[in-house]
């Protein structure tokens, strides 16, 4: 029987999560795989896939967000097959960023300008679709460091957008 591997969380901060992995078997690992997860504004859930080549086990995760609940989830790769899943999870420290407000504005009948206010140097993410199903399971999106972007959209169609 393969053991799950053995996640531990070695520091947090608010922008980042520093944690090993370990097996406590003798069979040989060549990898890990690890998905890290959070939710976006409860309408949103991301995910973040490490893969991890050998036995290296000390890893860490930056450009996350403060004081946000993320979830790690880790199985490793042996010479016998793949291990079950493990589970950590952690809430970043600091204080978690005030939602931007968000100004959307068709320009034409294919194109929407967004603008937002918001902190400078961060990367924000910007989610459409036709209905909140899709805006949650499978959204069109784009990142930008500005606090401004026009996205292409289909004619005939209403969007909603978050960022």
């Amino acid at each position: 029987v393969i053991p799950p591997p053995v996640i531990h969380i070695e520091r947090y901060n608010e922008d980042s999560i520093s944690f090993t992995l370990k097996m406590n078997t003798n069979i040989k690992v060549s990898g890990y795989v690890v998905n890290i997860y959070w939710t976006f504004d409860t309408h949103r859930q991301e995910k973040r896939t490490l893969i991890i080549e050998g036995e290296k086990s000390l890893q860490k995760v930056a450009n996350l967000t403060a004081h946000t609940p993320y979830e790690i989830s880790v199985w490793a790769r042996t010479e016998l097959g793949d291990s079950p899943l493990s589970f950590a999870r952690v809430v970043t420290s600091g204080t978690r960023p005030v939602s931007p407000s968000l100004k959307a504005k068709a320009i034409n009948q294919t194109a929407v300008e967004c603008n937002w206010t918001g902190p400078r140097n961060v990367v924000y993410g910007i989610f459409y679709a036709t209905s909140f199903l899709e805006l949650y399971r499978s959204p069109h999106n784009t990142t930008t460091t500005s606090h401004n972007i026009t996205v292409t959209v289909s004619r005939d169609e209403q969007y909603l957008f978050l960022v």
